[in-house]
């Protein structure tokens, strides 16, 4: 699914919207959640909005969603000792807000409810 709209995650690659940026590189963007659900939130972002969720990624790339998951280690090796949870929210009822393939990074203690974005 690609969207005529440039969304949030990808104003945030062009550095049209502010964010805490954490790791990236040329495939991948890693910043801050803003409303953090852990003591440790953070986004890792493939910085193409041509997937909307980690399905459409995975059958039209795997190699970038595995670039996705080792990025999300290694934050977490720096951040967490390596331990963390990956949650990847595919669909509205899911609690995706935003509709370009995102994965959440969480360590710490995590707060109960869902994770939107």
């Amino acid at each position: 699914m690609t969207s005529t709209e440039p969304s949030v995650f990808t104003k945030i690659v062009a550095r049209e919207i502010p964010a805490t940026i954490v790791a990236e590189d040329d495939r991948v963007i890693a910043f801050e959640d803003i409303a953090p659900k852990a003591p440790v939130h953070v986004l890792v972002v493939p910085k193409t909005q041509q997937y909307a969720t980690v399905s459409e990624l995975a059958s039209a790339d795997p190699g970038l969603l595995a670039h996705v998951v080792a990025t999300a280690q290694r934050i977490a090796d720096e951040r967490a000792g390596g331990q963390f949870r990956l949650v990847f929210n595919s669909g509205e009822a899911a609690g995706q807000t935003v509709f370009h393939v995102h994965a959440h990074v969480l360590a710490g203690d995590l707060q109960e409810g869902t994770l939107a974005s």
